[in-house]
């Protein structure tokens, strides 16, 4: 049974470029939205017609039942105060909690018939300019129905920090904010479908895919960087110590597999540094999905070891778990939630800095650096016990039986937790508990403003020479004598669709045609033209007058 209301959104969800894992996840999520089809219908408000236009064509193929019954809608973000005045929506869900969400939550104050809830979740929340997007949750006219939505017990730790820096930083401890709730990522359900590999499956397939025959095979994947995913130089070392200490555990390699730009001298250094240390590392570079669920089938141990705070969730190792794979992963963010320690694999102790009293200089350094810069400083300090991760590697080499056990325990808990049929059942829960929550009158927020609001009108109110006041007297132009007698038409720009009419300016020429005072005029226009309101009667008499429809009497 559908639910009453239509979801809205201002984001395709769908993104070009590396398969990296905030772009994974959103097109889980809305695949799986799509197929559990909850709605009435879909809204979907994008910036450019090329972008409403792909989006339409590759919802057609991703659900074309819905498509086929007129439930899927791709609109101009500028028809926003007209639709949310007229629609009775569900929800509006981002694909972060950065991007819109507060801008959205005035623009449903203003306009829209009732406070349904705004939602959007974290993805990476290292970036040093996120305080201040945070900041723009922390205004008059928030409600608790507007709602965070954190993927791991460390992130929804770090939002709270966020709020509760801003908070004492500004004096807002009065403040309302939204809700911070935790619903984690999920996998595919067709990830569970594949068999696990026997023995002579993974020869096989190592065979075909070039891979070496008779060793340990330790799988990493993900972005090949030591600034914004993981240092694989501790990685290293541990296997360089289990060659050196444990020659009994036999020949092992490590499996290199992710994300980097062509040009990227890094993966090479990292394939000379193993060699130097005696290690035996196969790169594959930007693998496609297909490639990508061949290794994971062909190896024997998935190994995460992120100490890089960007990290917030980690879908790579639902992926392997889901793979039937064991994994040795850095006990970091949001790890600690997919890994059951000593079930479906192993955590690996990891030491961080103290927190600091006021700031320290990486804080301050932060603002001025790119992106790799300030997360290579962060991550150097964050420490992954190099020991242990070589105890936790020789545990799992040493034997098949536990690998197997691990690995279908991990894939039991993927199946019991983590499918993103469940994770979308969570989500349709939670718009149902926000849309019960107590909130304020929506009438009571119409007009609060929010303070990082650009007040156009006013803060450049010096520019022109004058602004119009309500007593201006106003009468047609030339251009405007000429409408009313047939001889001209307005031009509309591209872009201002649904904000100016043909059929109302030429009411307006027609009430000034013996001239009005501004502000009468204005509101004589209102009442011919019903559900016109005060700012858009105001931007119709200014643009009259710009185009010699209306001109100020002598």
């Amino acid at each position: 049974m559908k639910k009453s209301g239509i979801f809205g959104t201002l984001d395709p969800f769908l993104e070009d470029g590396p398969i990296l894992g905030r772009r994974v996840a959103n097109l889980g999520f809305l695949r799986a939205l799509l197929a559990a089809d909850p709605f009435e219908a879909y809204h979907f408000f994008i910036a450019d017609k090329p972008r409403r236009e792909s989006l339409s064509g590759h919802l057609a193929t991703l659900a074309p039942d819905i498509a086929q019954e007129g439930r899927l809608a791709f609109m101009d973000r500028r028809e926003l105060p007209a639709r949310l005045a007229a629609t009775p929506y569900a929800c509006f869900h981002q694909s972060d909690c950065i991007s819109h969400p507060a801008a959205l939550a005035r623009l449903r104050n203003a306009h829209a018939r009732s406070l349904f809830p705004i939602t959007g979740p974290v993805h990476s929340l290292s970036y040093p300019d996120y305080p201040a997007a945070f900041l723009r949750h922390l205004w008059p006219g928030a409600t608790a129905r507007d709602c965070i939505i954190a993927t791991s017990r460390a992130g929804e730790l770090a939002v709270h920090g966020f709020f509760e820096r801003l908070r004492q930083g500004y004096g807002l401890a009065h403040m309302p904010g939204p809700s911070v709730r935790r619903i984690p990522l999920g996998v595919d359900a067709d990830a569970l479908e594949r068999p696990l590999p026997g023995p002579e499956d993974k020869a096989d397939l190592r065979q075909r895919l070039g891979l070496p025959q008779g060793r340990g095979l330790v799988l990493v994947l993900g972005r090949v960087s030591h600034a914004s995913k993981m240092d694989l130089l501790p990685l290293i070392r541990a296997m360089a110590r289990l060659a050196a200490e444990r020659p009994d555990l036999g020949p092992a390699s490590l499996l290199v597999a992710g994300w980097a730009e062509a040009d990227d001298p890094f993966p090479q250094s990292l394939a000379e540094l193993s060699a130097r240390a005696g290690v035996d590392m196969i790169l594959d570079l930007r693998p496609g999905e297909r490639r990508k669920a061949e290794l994971l089938a062909a190896c024997d141990i998935f190994c995460s070891i992120a100490d890089n705070p960007q990290e917030t969730f980690g879908l790579t190792l639902l992926e392997a778990q889901a793979a039937g794979l064991p994994v040795v992963a850095s006990d970091y963010d949001g790890y600690r939630d997919l890994v059951a320690h000593g079930e479906t694999g192993v955590l690996v102790p990891t030491t961080g800095p103290a927190p600091a009293e006021a700031d320290d200089f990486v804080d301050r350094l932060a603002p001025v650096l790119f992106d790799n810069q300030y997360h290579l400083l962060l991550a150097q300090r964050t420490v992954v016990h190099t020991p242990a991760l070589a105890l936790a590697l020789a545990k799992l080499l040493e034997n098949p039986a536990l690998r197997r056990s691990m690995g279908q325990a991990g894939r039991q808990r993927v199946r019991d937790s983590f499918l993103w049929n469940a994770v979308i059942d969570r989500h349709i829960d939670l718009w149902d508990e926000l849309s019960a929550l107590p909130a304020p009158d929506i009438e009571q927020l119409r007009t609060v403003p929010h303070p990082l609001e650009l007040p156009y009108s006013r803060v450049f109110a010096p520019y022109p020479a004058r602004t119009l006041l309500p007593q201006d007297r106003l009468r047609p132009g030339r251009t405007g004598q000429a409408l009313l007698s047939g001889k001209e038409f307005p031009v509309l720009y591209a872009g201002l669709d649904g904000l100016l009419e043909a059929d109302a300016v030429r009411k307006l020429v027609f009430l000034a045609r013996k001239g009005e005072a501004a502000g009468p005029l204005a509101e004589r226009f209102r009442e011919l033209c019903p559900g016109m309101d005060a700012e858009r009667a105001a931007y119709h008499v200014l643009w009259a007058m710009k185009h010699d429809l209306l001109e100020p009497e002598p």
